[in-house]
């Protein structure tokens, strides 16, 4: 650094004991003894697993990554972290997002790393690591796995998660045979890399390159593309400068650097996942960001991405059309962009994407053609939310909007699963389906089953959509009418514990309200009445509901927000 000792030198630095047993144990992997003169250590902190999908091609990537740091002079150190797999791991990759935060926290402050590689890809991975590398403060750069090559089923273009879940709704109202969803299965995922819908991984590519922590052109980049490659080994050069430069993640991590990406996601249609992972990492960096800052920046920006689960087409054509740099000088012409704010490359975001070129308007529309006039994450409040929840609209059915039912209740999941395909159940399409205890603490882990599969009865009828409403996620490849992350939470004594079947309930997106239609004193009543659910006996799942913040407070644990810092103590033998 600049004027300054590098971190790694208080391990590696002078001829002590301790410096010597420091560098005589890191010798026995091979290393020549001027890899500890004074070079930058760059970890490279790696989400690789085969158990994780999406992430199985970052031991490729991470060598990439090793050639341009050794290129600009650097020492590259790669070390393991623990990967969030959402497609395998249970109860749900989001139970354990603070703690492979954790993990990556004390494995970058513990160890001689003067500078860090984040390399993430599947929805967890991305928040996990930079909330983790926020709480240290290092100069730290983002790379991406990228998504994969776009699914093909018979002859027309697939995307995963989205495809799934039409085509499970396909074969509940028979529309299509078990067989040909069968079949589908092999042409869904065609190639190494994370979905390659607009969903969460994609969407939180694109949000640490709008952050200004990634390169350009991160986000889109087919994983199997060379230029994949290419952007590794650009990246490990450029983080050996950025120690050079003390270019810290506090430097870039500013509120602009937020604000960009909260109206980045409304024009890109992004996932309604990335309201809680901005919060948390802003929370970790120390910058204060709220529900109601997604619903003021992202209100009147328009989603101009025709991507699904939103709109047609998937993150192939949307890399040839110019990726993201193009959506960011179409908001910078608009004023929407705050330009001047710095990035990982050294320049101003403005200077990154100034150049960008549309090659398919049709991919990435004009904002005279926007593909929705409001593409932002709406935050609803009433007495059912009262410290609000989201909708994307993008993905919403229009006449939906705007609506008053009758609520059919699930208790939990499990309660949903035994009654939805009852054909006996009490419900139509003028009904909102209401499911609770699936929120952080609720389920506990707050997974991705807000958009509940509608009865077979209904989808026989030809209905697709219906309003539903959960404290609980659903997955950014997802679509529908669907109002999430109601808090508080169910299991934490919102009101939504207070919801009895037959209620009424009042959406108005527009108006951005949420209305229980039950008086005041019979809440109060049902509220004297309520008991919480059991706890659970795994020791994590107790450290998670005690610690766990809600909803609208990113679902950090309350001991982990701020940013402590990378000072370790110095070691004696």
């Amino acid at each position: 650094m600049t004027g300054k000792r590098l971190r790694s030198q208080a391990w590696f630095g002078g001829d002590g004991k301790n410096a010597i047993m420091y560098r005589s144990w890191m010798k026995n992997q091979g290393m020549p003894p001027d890899s500890f003169d004074g070079r930058p250590v760059i970890g490279i902190c790696n989400t690789w697993s085969e158990l994780t999908p999406c992430n199985a091609h970052l031991r490729d990537l991470a060598e990439r990554v090793k050639r341009g740091v050794y290129e600009a002079g650097g020492f590259p150190v790669e070390f393991p972290v623990m990967s969030l797999g959402e497609s395998n791991l249970r109860p749900t990759a989001m139970l354990y997002r603070n703690l492979a935060s954790m993990d990556v926290e004390e494995s970058i402050r513990g160890n001689p790393i003067d500078g860090v590689v984040l390399l993430v890809g599947c929805d967890k991975t991305t928040p996990s690591l930079l909330m983790g590398a926020a709480s240290c403060d290092l100069p730290t750069i983002v790379l991406s796995g990228g998504p994969m090559l776009n699914g093909r089923v018979r002859g027309e273009p697939v995307g995963s998660g989205t495809a799934v879940w039409r085509y499970s709704e396909d074969v509940k109202a028979g529309r299509m045979t078990l067989k040909d969803f069968m079949d589908a299965e092999a042409g869904m995922a065609r190639s190494a890399g994370s979905c390659m819908t607009m969903g969460t991984a994609s969407t939180m590519a694109s949000m640490v390159e709008a952050l200004g922590v990634a390169l350009p052109e991160n986000a889109a980049l087919p994983a199997v593309d060379a230029r994949r490659g290419v952007l590794a080994q650009l990246t490990g050069r450029r983080i050996v400068d950025m120690v050079h430069e003390d270019q810290r993640l506090s430097s870039i991590l500013i509120p602009a650097a937020f604000r960009n990406a909260i109206r980045v996601n409304g024009a890109i249609g992004g996932s309604t996942n990335a309201v809680l992972h901005l919060i948390a990492i802003a929370g970790r960096i120390g910058v204060p960001l709220s529900l109601d800052d997604w619903d003021t920046l992202g209100r009147d920006i328009p989603t101009i991405v025709d991507l699904q689960p939103s709109g047609r087409f998937l993150m192939e054509e949307f890399c040839y059309a110019g990726g993201l740099p193009v959506v960011m000088k179409a908001l910078a012409k608009i004023g929407k962009l705050e330009g001047g704010a710095p990035s990982v490359t050294g320049q101003s975001v403005w200077e990154n994407v100034r150049q960008a070129e549309n090659f398919n308007p049709e991919v990435i529309r004009s904002f005279d053609n926007a593909l929705t006039p409001e593409g932002g994450i709406a935050v609803l409040r009433g007495n059912l939310a009262p410290n609000g929840a989201v909708i994307k609209p993008s993905a919403a059915t229009p006449a939906l909007m705007q609506h008053r039912g009758r609520a059919v209740v699930f208790d939990t999941i499990d309660d949903y699963h035994s009654r939805i395909n009852d054909p006996d159940l009490d419900i139509d399409e003028s009904c909102i389906m209401v499911l609770r205890n699936c929120g952080p603490r609720g389920y506990p882990g707050m997974a991705e089953v807000g958009n509940m599969g509608l009865p077979p009865k209904i989808l026989a009828r030809g209905i697709t959509d219906m309003v539903r409403i959960s404290d609980a996620r659903m997955s950014g490849t997802a679509y529908g009418t669907v109002v999430l992350h109601v808090a508080p939470e169910a299991a934490a004594g919102g009101p939504l514990a207070l919801v009895r079947e037959g209620d009424m309930i009042t959406l108005d997106v527009a108006a951005r309200s949420l209305v229980l239609e039950v008086a005041e004193d019979e809440l109060e009543k049902r509220r004297a009445q309520w008991q919480p659910m059991a706890p659970p006996i795994s020791g994590y799942q107790s450290l998670y509901i005690q610690h766990v913040m809600q909803a609208d407070r990113g679902a950090d644990f309350d001991f982990l927000v701020g940013c402590r810092g990378a000072d370790v103590p110095a070691q004696s033998h």
